[in-house]
């Protein structure tokens, strides 16, 4: 007679792959990517390391699936946010400073998300949510534009370009050089000054006035 897993054997492995994942996160968070091998994550678990092959094929897979589940959850607030109510130039400032607080307040995490050399499997995630972030900022633009709040050509190439601009404007300060500066009590830049650049600098780009605030 053929084995048949049953469901309680199934919701145990579902149980233990996502306190695995949790796990996995908590390490990212923490250190980085460079943070999360396989005898420390399975330390974590409570569990042997040959264990964790029973849910995730290799590292790369496990890591690319850590990226995904943290980087949706960035796209569902930004969207949460530039899907809002009031004038599409409001809320495009809303989402920047949103997400601009959001990585400040988890550097760590926001700096592996955003630039930490990784796996490819985890480089073709940050391909594929770079994307995500571009579509937010296109159908925002696509709206602006229809109700004059824009004055933008090739929304496409330029929500392409709104992503890289947040990328570049925040990993310098949420770099580890930066972190040590801070720590050491060293002059750096804060989240306000930043944000608020970040901010006029993509208003500007899309031809809007910055709203009032």
């Amino acid at each position: 007679m053929a084995y048949r897993t049953t469901d309680a054997r199934i919701d145990r492995d579902q149980a233990q792959r996502q306190r695995i994942l949790a796990c996995a996160l908590e390490r990212v968070s923490s250190g980085g990517f460079a943070a999360l091998t396989m005898q420390a994550l399975a330390e974590d678990v409570g569990i042997a390391t040959g264990s964790l092959y029973r849910h995730f094929r290799s590292k790369g897979d496990l890591a690319a699936e850590v990226f995904a589940a943290a980087s949706q959850r960035e796209v569902d607030a930004l969207a949460a946010t530039l899907r809002g109510a009031g004038r599409a130039s409001e809320r495009l400032r809303a989402g920047l400073e949103q997400f601009a607080a959001r990585a400040w307040h988890s550097r760590r995490l926001a700096f592996a998300l955003i630039a930490e050399p990784v796996d490819p499997e985890v480089d073709e995630q940050r391909l594929l949510y770079r994307e995500a972030y571009a579509e937010l900022f296109s159908d925002l633009l696509e709206e602006g534009a229809a109700a004059g709040d824009f004055d933008v050509e090739h929304i496409g190439l330029m929500a392409a370009c709104l992503v890289g601009a947040i990328a570049e404007a925040l990993v310098g300060p949420l770099s580890p050089p930066a972190r040590a500066a801070r720590e050491a009590g060293q002059p750096t830049l804060e989240l306000e000054q930043v944000s608020a650049s970040l901010a006029t600098f993509c208003l500007r780009a899309v031809g809007a006035k910055e709203p009032k605030r």
